[in-house]
């Protein structure tokens, strides 16, 4: 083989570490933003918050009220300002006596239990267990089956798998069930059931024997179970041979029971959500502002900045000046994140001016590439600056890609957001008359009225988006 020498020209795109910080940033929540920040003011020295300030220390306002001696007696100037009738109570407000019945709901309230972890239903079971009089046998198979159970309450295994997993000679089925049939009385009630039926069954049989029509509503959840979601009550009384009023009483005490019992325990902690941005109307006009609170302002540690010209080692040198740069491009990256972000912001309150004002109906169809066009960046670029970022505006917190919908034909203006299709949807049903639902070719006459030409299968689809039943289940509800 001869070698040789060859020159070729071509062109190749490659991401500096400056712009992977860069789309890094955009892309990333609130949450992982404020993460991102800690982490880097942590690892940078030269980065530092703009209200990071040093404490003053003065001794004459950090001193106590009461001044003790040294061997830690009172002064005596101290006890004579103290009043005669005056008790520690009236001096001490967290030593101050709850009132009510003690369950801290003031605001020196208890404090741990304001930040306990929210039980699960594993520990509920188990806490039960433990108040249980067990043998070490049954005890064994009671945790077995305690770890069969899934969140919501229902058995993952069958007694027979949990036999066999158990692999205890001396264990036969029937204590397994035995042991099953005692867990089942446990709290929440309908645990330990393998399906819905069973579940069901379980809270009407632990129900006080003089409950109205619970046989007959047992009867229906054991035969009949399929009949309850469509509500034909005529149907089921004929089969039972009851009066209709007694099925309709007996599906009423059906629905107050609970379907999955073990999600009323585990974390139910609130989520909130912070807003990137909030629109606010101003004079006749809606502005766009960014939320101070998302980010703190940064700056550079002039102190560490300084040991660039002060006469000290060439690794330290080194090291400042590569920190330095960092924290540069770091509050850079932020600067192009807040700027891209107000300019999209900015864009979709533009088009979507009229979903503002009038409400979800008066939404106008939106593209990525419309507000990439406008903005004059790449599509990727404004879908990243939309994932995961939230507006607060007049009308609730909608994440930015909510503003962003499909659009179908309109007779009058061309198109229409499915957004306002689906709102227009929900009131005509709102508006319907109950024992006359309106059916969904109905439903696209009304939209044709209002000129939007829309299929009957488009309107099922939104329809179910917006979980609301066909007309026929609507009326049997009713």
């Amino acid at each position: 083989m001869k070698q040789s020498l060859q020159l070729k020209l071509g062109q190749q795109l490659t991401l500096t570490p400056q712009l992977q910080q860069a789309i890094k940033l955009l892309q990333l929540s609130t949450l992982d933003l404020q993460q991102a920040i800690e982490e880097t003011l942590e690892s940078n020295p030269l980065l530092e918050r703009e209200d990071d300030q040093p404490e003053l220390v003065n001794n004459s306002t950090e001193s106590s009220d009461v001044d003790f001696s040294e061997h830690g007696e009172p002064n005596e100037s101290t006890s004579e300002d103290l009043p005669v009738d005056t008790r520690w109570e009236d001096l001490m407000p967290s030593s101050a006596p709850a009132t009510g019945s003690g369950s801290g709901d003031g605001e020196d309230g208890q404090f741990g239990d304001r930040d306990a972890v929210p039980e699960s239903l594993h520990s509920h079971l188990l806490w039960q267990l433990n108040l249980t009089r067990f043998s070490d046998l049954d005890h064994e198979i009671a945790l077995a089956l305690i770890d069969a159970v899934d969140s919501d309450g229902r058995m993952t295994q069958t007694p027979e798998e949990i036999l066999l997993g158990l692999a205890l000679p001396e264990v036969e089925l029937d204590e397994v069930m035995a042991v099953l049939h005692r867990l089942q009385h446990f709290e929440p009630t309908g645990v330990f059931a393998a399906d819905l039926r069973e579940c069901l069954l379980i809270q009407l049989r632990q129900m006080p024997l003089d409950t109205p029509y619970r046989e007959l509503a047992g009867a229906i959840v054991s035969r009949h179970l399929e009949q309850v979601a469509h509500s034909d009550l005529r149907q089921l009384a004929r089969r039972l041979r009851v009066d209709e009023d007694d099925v309709s009483a007996a599906l009423a005490l059906i629905r107050t029971l609970d379907p999955n019992p073990g999600a009323s325990l585990g974390d139910d902690s609130t989520e909130y959500i912070t807003p990137d941005v909030f629109v606010k109307r101003h004079s006749g006009s809606w502005r766009v502002e960014l939320n101070p609170d998302i980010a703190p302002r940064l700056r550079i540690n002039n102190q560490y900045a300084r040991l660039m010209s002060s006469q000290c080692s060439e690794s330290d040198r080194s090291f400042v000046k590569d920190n330095l740069q960092e924290a540069q491009w770091f509050m850079k990256s932020l600067q192009n994140r807040n700027e891209t972000l107000l300019k999209v912001a900015s864009k979709i309150v533009e088009y979507q001016r009229q979903f503002l004002e009038i409400g979800e109906e008066a939404m106008r169809p939106l593209v990525l590439a419309e507000i990439a066009q406008q903005i004059d960046m790449h599509e990727s670029t404004i879908s990243r600056a939309t994932t995961r970022k939230y507006m607060h505006t007049p009308r609730g917190i909608f994440e930015l890609k909510y503003f962003f919908s499909s659009h179908v034909g309109n007779a009058d203006t061309g198109e229409t957001s499915s957004i306002a299709i689906k709102a227009l949807i929900r009131k005509f049903i709102q508006e319907e008359n109950p024992r006359k639902p309106l059916s969904d070719s109905k439903l696209c006459t009304l939209l044709e009225e209002q000129g939007v030409v829309v299929a009957r299968r488009t309107i099922a689809k939104y329809r179910e988006q917006l979980n609301v039943a066909p007309s026929n289940e609507r009326k049997r509800l009713i």
